[in-house]
């Protein structure tokens, strides 16, 4: 099994399409960010209904402790990891992150292909997160993983917490004990979900162009 996670979704929708599915009014202004990686702008809705509010964070909180250059970290596993302390149980960081397809990457080593999962009965779904508002990093959220189902657990053992739509409001005001069950439920069953495949690389031949190459010694390329 990849040791990889799932880094990577696509949102293919109009603002406005947006803004009605989910009950936000009035539209906003602002382009729907797609595909989303880890550092890079993604939408996200907050509040409950009649309430709801649009907008485009960055994808990964700041990861703690680490004197080198910034790594995101946009998916939240350990709810006990003092990383979230004050943040989980309270429904003020908590948001919906909206989704069309959920990526992960498959086949060998360095020529990993992206590997979309979508639910054809919703061409737009939610996904669980939390968001807030970090001094060095501004505004951020993150999605909350838990137990793959049958059809991404043979590329990833864990996978972002899919919601149904009568679950959204229940998702925003949740008690801790709320949370916990969300992350620990049985997975979005597979049998909902497609898979399509694709040839398309995981990380573009483009942006691996910039990254520093090794010599067979492992020293760096000039």
């Amino acid at each position: 099994m990849l040791a990889f996670v799932s880094n990577l979704y696509r949102l293919e929708a109009g603002i406005a399409d947006l803004a009605r599915q989910f009950g936000v009014e009035p539209v906003p202004n602002f382009s729907v960010p797609s595909p989303v990686q880890p550092g890079k702008p993604g939408l996200i809705v907050r509040g409950t209904s009649g309430k709801r509010s649009m907008h485009v964070l960055q994808w990964g909180f700041p990861r703690p402790g680490r004197n080198v250059e910034p790594s995101p970290v946009n998916l939240v596993a350990d709810l006990t990891n003092p990383m979230w302390d004050g943040m989980v149980p309270n429904p003020r960081y908590r948001c919906l992150i909206p989704v069309s397809a959920l990526g992960q990457p498959d086949g060998p080593k360095g020529w990993m292909t992206r590997t979309w999962f979508t639910i054809p009965e919703w061409p737009v779904f939610a996904l669980a997160g939390f968001c807030r508002s970090i001094p060095e990093m501004g505004a951020v959220y993150a999605a909350m993983t838990g137990e793959s189902n049958e059809l991404i657990k043979p590329l990833n053992d864990r996978s972002p917490i899919i919601l149904a739509p009568d679950e959204h409001d229940r998702w925003m005001t949740a008690s801790i004990q709320d949370v916990i069950w969300f992350q620990f439920r049985a997975p979005f069953p597979a049998t909902r979900m497609a898979i399509e495949r694709t040839d398309e690389l995981w990380v573009p031949l483009s942006e691996r162009s910039n990254r520093p190459r090794r010599k067979q010694d492992g020293s760096r390329l000039v």
